[in-house]
């Protein structure tokens, strides 16, 4: 995917999140967000979940770790737009970065700002790694029961599983703190950000499945990407 940035002839000045914040209503911990590492470069990659009808989507930064990151004052705009991935089902903001630093999203939704928790880059101490930690049991028809080790490179604080289709849309979107999940059974989801019910899987069609494994810093430790498989 390309990123695509603001442009401008005329320079834009940083906007403190605090001061977008002062003169409007606003929720924070409303946005779901975290940050990982690109596999191929430093780049950190900050995904969010645009619920429907949210508007004007934004990246704030901190110029260090050293700072409060539940002080507002510290975080100044990044000038940069999302991009969709899933089919815009989530987004996510590229941006190259030589420090660590703390990250929130924001976006409107019916003339209230929705502000994420603190999201803490990791980009050089805890690089995310990209790899198939994911095991897929077919047993029982219809319902493929995904499991993976638990808590694996520490510091874990819940998972995050997608199931997508050959298209790339979204079929299910949930969150558990165990190291498990099964499509599509709901005893063990913590968080469910599935809008539809979820399409029963047809026999022989290939989909796929994902899986961030995220810190209580909203770092993402580690990742399976669309790891295949075949309904059987």
């Amino acid at each position: 995917m390309i990123l695509s940035c603001s442009n401008s002839d005329e320079a834009i000045a940083p906007t403190s999140l605090k001061s977008y914040l002062n003169s409007n209503r606003f929720e924070k911990g409303a946005v779901i967000a975290c940050s990982a590492s690109d596999m191929e470069t430093a780049n950190v990659l900050t995904f969010f979940y645009p619920v429907l009808n949210a508007v004007n989507a934004r990246l704030y930064e901190t110029t260090s770790v050293n700072v409060n990151p539940l002080d507002f004052e510290n975080y100044t705009q990044v000038f940069l737009e999302s991009e969709p991935i899933f089919n815009g089902y989530l987004r996510r903001f590229s941006q190259e970065s030589s420090v660590e630093k703390w990250l929130i999203v924001t976006f409107e939704l019916e003339n209230e700002i929705k502000v994420s928790n603190p999201i803490r880059s990791k980009q050089f101490s805890k690089p995310t790694r990209w790899q198939d930690i994911v095991s897929i049991n077919q047993s029982q028809v219809g319902m493929p029961l995904f499991s993976w080790p638990d808590n694996p490179f520490g510091d874990n604080a819940i998972y995050f599983q997608i199931v997508s289709d050959g298209n790339d849309n979204l079929l299910s979107g949930t969150y558990t703190n165990q190291n498990q999940f099964q499509y599509y059974k709901l005893d063990n989801v913590v968080l469910n950000i599935t809008r539809e019910t979820p399409p029963i899987l047809q026999l022989n069609t290939s989909y796929n499945f994902t899986l961030m494994d995220v810190s209580l810093d909203n770092w993402v430790n580690a990742v399976t990407l669309n790891k295949s498989f075949v309904k059987q």
